[in-house]
């Protein structure tokens, strides 16, 4: 009987765990926690200083006794200890009572291994829950964008997200093909700070790289190329220093992270079994996840492919809305947990 009273007041959360930004949706209120992957915590005692937009803030500026960490790297749990503490924190901030919450579905990379499946699933139970289900990312924001997995049709969605790019097939509740690589938003930023080192001997931080992406960032050509102010301290001198950028310099910068995707697309294409591939020939391809706002990025996919590209509306919260259709449509949406379910 109380086990029953418990679980009538409990919380359903959905979670998608990003390497960039960590998004909580709950059974009932929608899409509550949409922050970066960030903790800051006392070096000694491990309490919590900052999380979220607050602990992004201090990436760069703290000093020797708090630390700021990303947990995760390349989709995947990096730091198990802070990963459980920031998950309790945003649990918190989604106005939850840990002692009530009760189911969490979390969404994975699809190539991720048993061990790394295994570390998510004891984070969030940590955390609280009492049952714990893993969805592939790709087939949460295919439901996310509203495409019906349960038809015998293929959809293909590439999710592009911080640490990973999930390319995915779907078709009857399940994924026919998947390629996962460890290319993202993170490897973007990292090759534009390198490109800095290398041509201009400039260091700049990962957050100045990651504006530097979004604002002249590319896939492709624009009409009229941009240009743009950068600080950033000089290798030699050591001395603060402003340069002017090109977006052809930053095209150049992130050619290789933008081949590699465009190579797994192809690869993905090809093993695609040909009735399927029919259907995304007729269908096109769905963009999801932050990097789908890279500028040109739909129109290099379609110059490579000879493919109909869709971005699809608010990329970055599809995976979370997929949640949300999970959690509400639990029996409609029970084939797409099933092989990943663990109960306590």
């Amino acid at each position: 009987m109380a086990l029953s009273f418990l679980n009538f007041f409990s919380s359903d959360l959905g979670i998608d765990l990003g390497t960039a930004n960590t998004l909580i949706t709950v059974r009932g209120r929608g899409i509550v926690v949409n922050e970066p992957s960030i903790i800051a915590l006392e070096e000694n005692t491990d309490r919590v200083v900052a999380v979220g937009n607050e602990a992004r803030e201090m990436v760069g500026r703290t000093h020797q006794e708090i630390a700021t960490i990303r947990p995760l790297k390349d989709g995947v749990i990096a730091d198990f200890e802070a990963t459980e503490i920031m998950i309790r924190e945003f649990i918190k901030k989604a106005n939850v009572n840990r002692m009530m919450v009760g189911k969490i579905v979390v969404c994975v990379p699809s190539g991720i291994t048993e061990v790394e499946k295994r570390a998510v699933r004891d984070s969030a139970e940590r955390a609280g829950a009492k049952e714990v289900h893993l969805v592939a990312e790709a087939m949460a924001a295919a439901i996310g964008v509203g495409l019906d997995i349960h038809e015998p049709v293929g959809n293909m969605v590439v999710d592009i997200g911080g640490g990973t790019s999930e390319i995915a097939v779907i078709s009857l509740n399940g994924i026919v093909h998947h390629t996962s690589i460890r290319i993202g938003g993170d490897e973007m930023n990292n090759a534009i700070i390198q490109y800095f080192k290398k041509n201009f001997n400039l260091l700049i931080g990962e957050k100045t790289a990651e504006q530097i992406k979004y604002e002249i960032g590319s896939a492709a050509a624009f009409e009229e190329e941009l240009k743009k102010q950068v600080k950033g301290r000089d290798l030699i001198d050591g001395i603060p220093k402003t340069i002017e950028i090109s977006s052809v310099e930053i095209r150049e910068a992130l050619e290789d992270s933008i081949s590699t995707i465009v190579e797994a697309l192809k690869i993905s294409l090809e093993r695609t079994p040909p009735e399927l591939a029919s259907d995304v020939l007729d269908r096109g391809i769905i963009l999801t996840g932050g990097g789908a706002l890279l500028k040109n990025l739909d129109v290099r996919l379609r110059e490579e492919t000879s493919m109909a590209i869709h971005i699809a509306d608010d990329p970055l919260t599809c995976v979370a809305r997929g949640v949300e259709k999970i959690l509400d449509n639990a029996e409609r949406y029970e084939k797409v947990l099933l092989r990943h379910r663990r109960t306590m």
